[in-house]
């Protein structure tokens, strides 16, 4: 009799319980009631909703104070004009050559870019696909100089460029920003991505670096070639310090800087300078439409990784 007892309790211990019963530490107790949930959901959704709007307000504000005639009602911000006029471009159109300026910033910024994304590419390649002595040393030296700002590079920068009789030319706004240590950093954290496997099959395929590179892995890491190129155009377009201390002639002067001698030393039309900014701002808006897509993704596999 004791042995069947303690058979029939081991067997009531081991048999399964009811589907419907709360398991101790189960999610029964985890689950949210739903008001509970409605709540959490209209909390995050108020915070998401601030924040965009903390977020918006400057650019809402810029757009509209380009729209009041005089720059009328600066002294306060206010997302109802009183009145709506175009005078700010029209005087801003009038009050500099802004095709001119526009048009330097624009091939500028597009080569830059294009020089980048070149350069950065095949530097990336050799760092992620490549072996050779002292490669994690020299990666790390790229990696340094994103460290080091711009400020500090001022003085033997226009040293360099005044040597080499390039001051006050294009080719010297250009020659800092040929090589850029964040986007060899980028490309080459995507190009780890990529199977080298694929490598290997177009290797039996009599395929060299060169093809590979361009056909293989460069394909794969659009999204981030597409990110790296966003941030690359807008830190050209933007550029003030730089081409502040090497431009001297108007004809190569750049968006930024016209828009900056618009501020007077006494007073200042502030609906043509935010007229100026608006117009700015509107190609980096437009490149990130196109490319948002490809930036997305690349931020949604950098999360995967």
């Amino acid at each position: 009799m004791p042995e069947l007892s303690e058979t029939h309790t081991r067997r009531s211990a081991a048999a399964p319980v009811p589907s419907g019963a709360p398991r101790r530490g189960g999610t029964a107790r985890s689950r949210l009631s739903p008001s509970r949930r409605r709540l959490k959901l209209a909390l995050v959704t108020s915070m998401v909703v601030l924040g965009a709007a903390g977020m918006l307000f400057p650019f809402l504000w810029t757009l509209i104070t380009s729209l009041q005639p005089n720059g009328s009602g600066i002294s306060a911000p206010s997302l109802v004009p009183g009145t709506v006029s175009g005078d700010g471009y029209r005087t801003l159109l009038h009050a500099l050559p802004f095709t001119r300026v526009a048009v330097n910033s624009l091939w500028l910024a597009l080569v830059s870019t294009v020089v980048q994304i070149v350069t950065s590419s095949m530097a990336a390649y050799a760092f992620s696909r490549l072996r050779f002595c002292g490669r994690g040393l020299v990666f790390g030296c790229y990696l340094a100089t994103m460290m080091i700002p711009l400020q500090v590079l001022i003085v033997p920068l226009f040293a360099e460029m005044k040597a080499l009789n390039l001051v006050d030319t294009y080719a010297a706004v250009l020659a800092p920003t040929l090589a850029s240590g964040f986007g060899v950093f980028l490309l080459r954290q995507a190009m780890d991505g990529v199977p080298r496997e694929l490598d290997e099959a177009a290797r039996l395929d009599g395929a060299g670096h060169l093809w590979i590179f361009g056909w293989v892995v460069l394909p794969l890491v659009r999204p981030a070639l597409a990110t790296f190129s966003v941030f690359a155009f807008m830190a050209s377009w933007n550029s003030f310090l730089w081409p502040l201390v090497i431009i001297r002639s108007p004809e190569f002067m750049t968006l930024p800087l016209a828009l900056a001698g618009l501020q007077g030393q006494f007073s200042t039309q502030w609906n043509v300078a935010m007229a100026g900014s608006v117009l700015g701002t509107l190609p980096i808006v437009i490149l990130y439409l196109f490319t948002q897509k490809y930036v997305v993704q690349s931020v949604a596999r950098s999360g995967l990784k």
